[in-house]
């Protein structure tokens, strides 16, 4: 389990904010267990990619862009319009 992460709440779904440097592995094994949707940064920095758990496996979704905000905001549209919340 990923300790201590943000979450941008501002809006539903509430959105975990990865810090950097945090594995694959990590990240599938927090989301297996609590389930929260969550935004990666990528280890390049060029931008941020969605996680969230589809009920038997964890799922991405790329290309989110650079910005922090922007991202969260693709992301949680991309939730809401599939239903993912």
């Amino acid at each position: 389990m990923l300790e201590d992460l943000e979450f941008d709440d501002a809006d539903a779904p509430a959105i975990g904010l990865v810090p950097p440097d945090v594995s694959w592995e990590q990240v599938r094994d927090h989301i297996k267990i609590a389930h929260h949707h969550l935004l990666i940064p990528s280890a390049e920095g060029a931008g941020y990619t969605g996680a969230y758990w589809t009920g038997t496996d964890m799922a991405l979704v790329s290309d989110l862009g650079s910005d922090q905000e922007e991202a969260i905001e693709e992301f949680r549209a991309y939730l809401q319009e599939h239903d993912k919340i």
